[in-house]
């Protein structure tokens, strides 16, 4: 890991560096470093691999914004103003919302908006022309299905992305933005034609990537008896990323991690069954959810594109955590015996907590994940930098396992949920060994740069990060 990310070190642009660059100059000059690439992809050393963004809908704020942001412009990782290494050649976009950013933002750059996603691969040729692929399939006006699941085109698009490989003999890094697909049985195919393929495949949340306060390192092989993993947000959707968050941290356990035999959906009241007679911890939860009260992070409110202006900072509240209602969990049991709770708490899009207890040790060992001064939108970050790794060098910053997993354990959960029992899983009986991912992880360096009184650019604007470290290296 250290000499991998050597490599990273080299090509990112220090703050004193970055001194002798205005915006416009610091755009053009990541516009033209050629960044070194390892030689697995069988690139030139010199070349900045050339990257298809296929995604749903790009309007502001959503998915594609977020990650694309960081991939047309020097941005901020750990403090540190960094090249994305990657040059963003083509657009597919699945819709055009009222507000959307996909036409004006191709016309800007001079970046081919395709009609299929066939001709953002092939460069409207006939075989593969572009040296990885972004697969965003979050947002836009999709239907859901009877059990509540949003039915995101992510196995269609993943579908259209492998055919030109196929045909052409080039297989090509894929990034799929959050779980691999509302079902199981997709999920394990797009995941079985990667590795068949030999397609090096990332996926997953931007969540585990973050700060966290207090630091959390667990010690290596360390026995965790019980774990629990909260978010503020709704069904399914963010269910998923307390999966991923709490998946991130357990599958170091003693032995790696070696799957899941059952999911248990808890409604309201059977959540607060559980918790009277202990069958999930409640000193768990209340040690996640004083992790959040302790780091007393301020957030920009949501911006409003209307008025460019950051709005103020509103009054830390003294919020009784203790009060919050707790709206429904989801139970996990391992293979191993191993017993884990992700459980949503309020209505919170900033929420992610975690909090586990070590065989030995009474007191439990927790954390809140910090998304950062503009919420979940500085999340994407560390993930821009995370896949731009797998572009640049075909490894894995952090197993895809993980993210199958999970997919295939939230599905139970949507089932758990519709008939009210618990699900067994056979199929999730897997195990993988982990990955270590710590220098993937955001430090909050980046928030003593932008700040909760920072503007958030309203317009696409990358490499806007460049002119607030300037500004911080000023103050």
């Amino acid at each position: 890991m250290e000499h991998r990310m050597n490599r990273y070190a080299a090509n990112s642009l220090s703050r004193r560096g970055f001194l002798q660059h205005s915006l416009a100059g610091a755009g053009l000059w990541a516009a033209n470093q050629p960044l070194a690439v390892l030689g697995g992809g069988g690139l030139a050393e010199s070349r900045r691999p050339k990257v298809a963004a296929v995604f749903t809908e790009f309007r502001f704020r959503s998915h594609a914004y977020n990650i694309l942001e960081n991939f047309m412009g020097p941005y901020l990782f750990n403090g540190e103003v960094t090249d994305p290494g990657v040059d963003i050649v083509s657009f597919y976009a699945d819709q055009f919302p009222a507000d959307d950013m996909t036409r004006k933002v191709a016309q800007r750059t001079g970046i081919a908006l395709c009609e299929t996603i066939e001709q953002a691969v092939c460069l409207s040729g006939n075989d593969v022309a572009v040296d990885a692929v972004l697969l965003i399939g979050e947002h836009g006006k999709y239907p859901s299905n009877r059990l509540g699941q949003v039915m995101y085109p992510r196995k269609k698009f993943f579908d259209a992305v492998v055919a030109p490989m196929k045909r052409s003999g080039k297989f090509i890094p894929v990034f799929n933005d959050k779980h691999l697909s509302y079902r199981w049985d997709w999920a394990k195919e797009m995941y079985d034609t990667a590795g068949e393929l030999g397609i090096p495949f990332m996926a997953g949340s931007s969540v585990p990537l973050a700060q966290r306060t207090p630091d959390l390192e667990l010690p290596q092989d360390a026995q965790i008896e019980e774990a629990v993993s909260i978010h503020g947000g709704g069904f399914e959707s963010y269910d998923f990323h307390g999966l991923e968050v709490l998946q991130s941290i357990v599958e170091s356990r003693r032995g790696g991690e070696a799957g899941v035999a059952r999911v248990e959906f808890l409604k309201k009241e059977k959540l607060d069954q559980a918790l009277q007679t202990g069958l999930i911890s409640r000193s768990l939860v209340d040690a996640a959810m004083k992790a959040e009260r302790d780091a007393e992070i301020e957030r920009q409110p949501f911006p409003d594109p209307a008025n460019p202006q950051p709005g103020k900072v509103p009054p830390r509240k003294k919020e009784d955590f203790g009060q919050l209602e707790k709206q429904h969990a989801i139970l996990l049991t391992y293979r191993d015996g191993f017993r884990a709770t992700v459980m949503a708490v309020g209505n919170s899009a900033n929420r992610w907590n975690f909090a586990c207890r070590l065989k030995g040790e009474t007191a439990p060992r927790a954390t809140a994940f910090i998304n950062g001064p503009w919420g979940n939108r500085c999340l994407f970050k560390a993930l821009s930098h995370a896949i731009q790794h797998l572009f640049r060098t075909r490894r894995q910053p952090y197993p895809v396992e993980r993210t199958l997993l999970v997919s295939g354990a939230l599905e139970a959960a949507v089932h758990s949920s519709d008939q009210v029992r618990p699900i067994d899983t056979p199929h999730l009986e897997f195990g993988y060994q982990p990955i270590d991912f710590r220098e993937m992880r955001e430090t909050g360096a980046s928030w003593e740069v932008i700040t909760p009184e920072t503007p958030q650019p309203i317009e696409f604007s990358p490499g806007a990060d460049v002119e607030f470290a300037r500004q911080a290296a000023h103050s």
